[in-house]
């Protein structure tokens, strides 16, 4: 006769010297004012702090409220404090000579951490695309060594995902709303040399030809600042594909960088609208749309010839 096996649940030791109280504060979040000085900032931290209007008006909420929401932070070997989430909080604390600030203790790893940083920040309403993409790839390395999908960092990007990989993928694109396409763009991002990741944050350069640049080496992207300073023009999406296409095939140098970025590009050609009330005594009532601009034509080339004549007669 099989015999059956028993499963007990029993208590752990903690549980069998504490009261219902005292484990049900346990689980409460830890809030502590913690002196400024003793938090650092999470090490390569992607998101920029800067001193612009919206750090003036952070600034002028902790003034009349206080620090609404704590700080997330974490302790460090060194019985120091990590911050983790809140570093705008802390530069405006320092800015109105506060001395602490609440902060939420959280007992997590490195890597969770990590984690915890980029999901905290994903909800702020701007996030600077090469910012972003920083903190994806540093999200994924932290998966990677929990050794979850690390292909999103090495995939190139548009090629399709598929079995397994489709499928661990679908927590991250769920936790940022963003596509694994889309992902994998933001972190190409961070191949560019910082000054075309400027242009980028500018809005100077939009997501589709940096994606393309970021596939050349930082030689050929000095070069390509170089002729964006020079001609104050910007690569379109189709010259960014071409100059990596020339890269990826050895033949891409200074002069071919040159070559493409001084084409003249559709919008950068100048265009002339005449009014109608300005041009109307020329014209019979009714006549067409190219009736008007083949007789503009005829009386521009006139003019020409005029000009010519004129110029042969004063030499």
């Amino acid at each position: 006769m099989a015999k059956t096996k028993l499963k007990m649940n029993l208590p752990s030791v903690d549980d069998l010297f504490s009261t219902e109280e005292e484990r049900q504060e346990a689980k409460l979040p830890k809030i502590y004012d913690v002196p400024l000085t003793q938090i650092d900032d999470f090490p390569e931290h992607p998101y920029r702090v800067l001193d612009d209007e919206d750090m003036e008006a952070l600034m002028e909420s902790i003034k009349e409220r206080g620090v609404i929401t704590p700080a997330l932070v974490r302790k460090k070997d060194d019985r120091r404090y990590e911050m983790i989430s809140g570093h705008r909080r802390k530069r405006a604390c320092e800015r109105l000579g506060l001395l602490s600030m609440r902060c939420e203790l959280k007992d997590i790893s490195r890597d969770e951490a990590i984690i915890l940083m980029v999901d905290s920040n994903s909800q702020r309403s701007e996030i600077a695309p090469c910012d972003k993409g920083r903190a994806y790839q540093m999200k994924l390395e932290a998966i990677k060594r929990q050794g979850e999908r690390t292909d999103l960092t090495s995939t190139p990007v548009g090629e399709k995902l598929k079995g397994k990989e489709a499928t661990s993928v679908s927590k991250l694109e769920n936790d940022s709303g963003d596509s694994a396409t889309q992902i994998q763009r933001y972190i190409r991002l961070t191949n560019l040399v910082p000054e075309l990741q400027d242009f980028v944050d500018e809005g100077k350069i939009k997501m589709r030809p940096a994606v393309e640049l970021s596939y050349l080496d930082e030689e050929s992207q000095r070069d390509v600042v170089d002729l964006i300073d020079e001609t104050e023009a910007f690569p379109s999406h189709d010259q960014a594909i071409r100059m990596r296409k020339a890269f990826e095939d050895g033949k891409l140098d200074h002069s071919g960088v040159d070559k493409i970025m001084k084409e003249e590009k559709p919008n950068q050609r100048p265009t002339y609208k005449l009014k109608y009330e300005d041009i109307k005594a020329y014209f019979k009532p009714g006549a067409s749309d190219d009736v008007v601009l083949r007789d503009i034509l005829k009386g521009l080339e006139l003019l020409k010839k005029q000009r010519a004549r004129e110029n042969r007669e004063a030499r």
